[in-house]
């Protein structure tokens, strides 16, 4: 493996993730998210319970910073959004510790439109002006880059 390249890359991520607007750094939490549920449920699908784990509890990282800074008092949908980071936090611990793809799946189908919608706001509006995403997630240097796996 070439380690430099290697480096590189890393390096790129990391500012990637550090200069992105809070809607670019929400979608690509919300990519990663949905990424690592697809390799779970395909890995607990194989029995291939290490792989499975390891991408189940990312995304419980990757929710459980979600759930951190989602600020309940800006937006009327956020107590709403944390009732559903809530339990798909607990369902794919359970998915995890049962060995369970059929949770994994529900957390996917759960989630995947809400990725969709995020998507779809961060479109509409100029990368400057991201005020929308203010309540749902904080402005890049807050979300550690490991939860994105660049760090």
């Amino acid at each position: 493996m070439n380690y430099g390249l290697a480096a590189k890359r890393a390096e790129y991520a990391r500012n990637a993730v550090l200069s992105a607007s809070p809607a670019r750094l929400l979608t690509m939490l919300y990519d990663r998210l949905l990424l690592d549920l697809v390799r779970a449920e395909e890995a607990q699908q194989n029995a291939n319970w290490p792989v499975a784990s390891e991408n189940l509890i990312h995304a419980q990282a990757i929710i459980t910073e979600l759930l951190g800074t989602l600020k309940t008092d800006v937006w009327d949908g956020a107590e709403n959004l944390q009732a559903i980071y809530t339990y798909s936090l607990s369902a794919l611990v359970n998915a995890n510790v049962g060995r369970n793809a059929k949770l994994t799946r529900e957390c996917i189908d759960l989630l995947e439109p809400l990725r969709l919608a995020w998507h779809e706001a961060a479109a509409q509006i100029p990368a400057a002006a991201s005020a929308p995403f203010a309540g749902a997630v904080p402005a890049a240097a807050g979300i550690p880059g490991g939860v994105l796996g660049v760090g």
